[in-house]
């Protein structure tokens, strides 16, 4: 079995794929009615230009890049997305519109992540069905970040393939997970019919 915290298709893997992260943002710690507190000093929205120009991408094999950087550096990252590899991963709170703007087809990257920082709402399973069912995505649709246990399950209805365990947890614990429930009763992404419509066949 490899030593690996990826999940692909039910199978535990290794990861073929480097994850490019974006440089800090500069942030200067203010002390306010005894809170601390984090704001940032040119007032842009993150990520910043500055971030997006100072991600370091390494010149060969398979990147898995941030949204904005693909967005920013698109033309000199053809020939790589030709050769398949170019992936893509974006955080709960960021959009694909300007993606869909000049990317008609999302088959074009043979991954796609998304990014859960701390898992506080459902967006991430909004996202995945999103994906899937509007933009028609065939490929691999990866869960990373604060991707906790109870969720894997949950997560593959909305159409994620692919789960990369965070460090210290049981990635073998994890894969049971994914089958919880055997006969899920409502439909969504991975079986789309209702039980009641199964069963009457």
């Amino acid at each position: 079995m490899p030593n690996s915290q990826l999940i692909l298709n039910q199978t535990i893997v290794d990861d073929e794929w480097a994850f490019i992260t974006l440089p800090s943002a500069n942030e200067e710690v203010k002390k306010q009615a005894g809170k601390v507190v984090l704001f940032k000093i040119t007032g842009e929205s993150l990520p910043t230009d500055t971030q997006i120009s100072q991600t370091i991408i390494p010149e060969n094999g398979k990147i898995i890049l941030p949204l904005s950087v693909y967005l920013s550096k698109r033309d000199t990252l053809k020939s790589r997305l030709n050769k398949r590899e170019i992936a893509l991963w974006l955080a709960t709170h960021e959009t694909l519109d300007a993606l869909i703007a000049i990317e008609k087809d999302l088959n074009i990257f043979p991954l796609i992540a998304v990014f859960v920082e701390r898992f506080q709402d459902g967006r991430i399973f909004s996202l995945g069905n999103l994906i899937r069912t509007r933009y028609q995505f065939k490929n691999i649709l990866r869960a990373i970040g604060d991707v906790l246990q109870d969720q894997l399950f949950y997560l593959k209805r909305s159409g994620f393939n692919s789960y990369l365990i965070k460090e210290g947890k049981n990635a073998e614990e994890a894969l049971k997970a994914l089958n919880a429930f055997s006969n899920p009763y409502q439909g969504a992404v991975d079986i789309t019919e209702p039980i009641w419509k199964r069963n009457i066949r």
